[in-house]
C-alpha cells in the first residue's frame, strides 16, 4: 500500500466521512477552492490504486472507499516508522 499524496487523502477523508458520494459531494467537503474535473481526476486515480471503487449510475459514478481508514492509517505508520529508523541508522 503506497502513501497517498495530501490531497489523495483529503479526498480519501471525506470518503470515509460520507461512506458513498458523487464527486459532487465530495467536493464542497474539501478545503480550498477545488474545481470539479480535478477533484473527478484524484477520484479516478484513487481506483485505479484501489483504493475506492464505483457503482454506476448510468453516466455518473457514485464511488467509496475499498480501504479502511484504520488500515490505511496503521500500514502508513508503521511505513513512516521504519523508514526513519532505516534512515536514522545509515546516517549515523
Amino acid at each position: 500500500m503506497e502513501k497517498l499524496t495530501q490531497k489523495e487523502e483529503e479526498v480519501m477523508q471525506a470518503l470515509w466521512q460520507l461512506k458513498k458520494a458523487f464527486v459532487k459531494e465530495i467536493v464542497p467537503q474539501l478545503s480550498g477552492s477545488n474545481h470539479y474535473n480535478t477533484v473527478s481526476t484524484i477520484v479516478r486515480k484513487l481506483e485505479e490504486k484501489g483504493y475506492v471503487a464505483y457503482e454506476a449510475f448510468g453516466k455518473t459514478h457514485r464511488y467509496y472507499p475499498v480501504i479502511d481508514k484504520e488500515v490505511y492509517r496503521n500500514t502508513i505508520n508503521k511505513s513512516v516508522t521504519i523508514d526513519f529508523f532505516i534512515n536514522y541508522w545509515i546516517i549515523t
